[in-house]
């Protein structure tokens, strides 16, 4: 069985930047072992907008610019990066919550059938839950999981909600 890693948005906007939380700086150490010690493929995320993204619906409803591709908050977290340094890892930009783009490379690249997905990161309750969602929606019959010790949400009761909604949509909450 092929072993996937999605390690979604550990960007610096969201560990200690301009969304950042104390909840999500609590799991960079978990994060970066658990990319350490992965043995498999590694797929990145990294939550992408662009300057006019106040103008966007995302940021009519979230007026906090965040990920400005270029910018020092759209970078990976400095400690996330170093791991990933030492692993081969294929990175995807995503405009918006869930990455299509990620579940079409997963569906061209691999049978659905002898892969094992694991997602980690950021945040729980938006972008791991639509992406774990996307995940389980595209591949029935794969197992997958999500870390809640490697996950951080907006708040911790958003994301135990999200990891929640996660376990009752058949997602593996470890």
């Amino acid at each position: 069985m092929k072993r996937i890693l999605i390690v979604v948005d550990m960007q610096k906007d969201f560990v200690d930047g301009a969304l950042g939380t104390k909840e999500a700086v609590a799991i960079v150490d978990k994060v970066v072992e658990k990319i350490e010690k992965f043995d498999g493929d590694i797929l990145v995320t990294y939550d992408t907008h662009t300057p006019d993204y106040i103008s966007t619906q995302e940021g009519k409803n979230l007026p906090v610019p965040h990920c400005i591709k270029g910018s020092e908050g759209w970078e990976l977290d400095r400690e996330v990066q170093a791991a990933l340094n030492k692993k081969s890892y294929k990175a995807f930009e995503k405009p918006t919550f869930g990455s299509l783009d990620l579940t079409k490379y997963i569906a061209d690249t691999y049978n659905p059938a002898e892969i094992e997905i694991e997602l980690i990161g950021l945040c729980t309750d938006i972008c791991v839950v639509s992406n774990a969602l996307l995940m389980k929606a595209n591949f029935t019959e794969t197992k997958v999981s999500v870390d809640s010790e490697c996950c951080a949400g907006v708040t911790p009761e958003s994301h135990n909600a999200a990891l929640l909604t996660m376990k009752m949509c058949q997602v593996n909450v470890i």
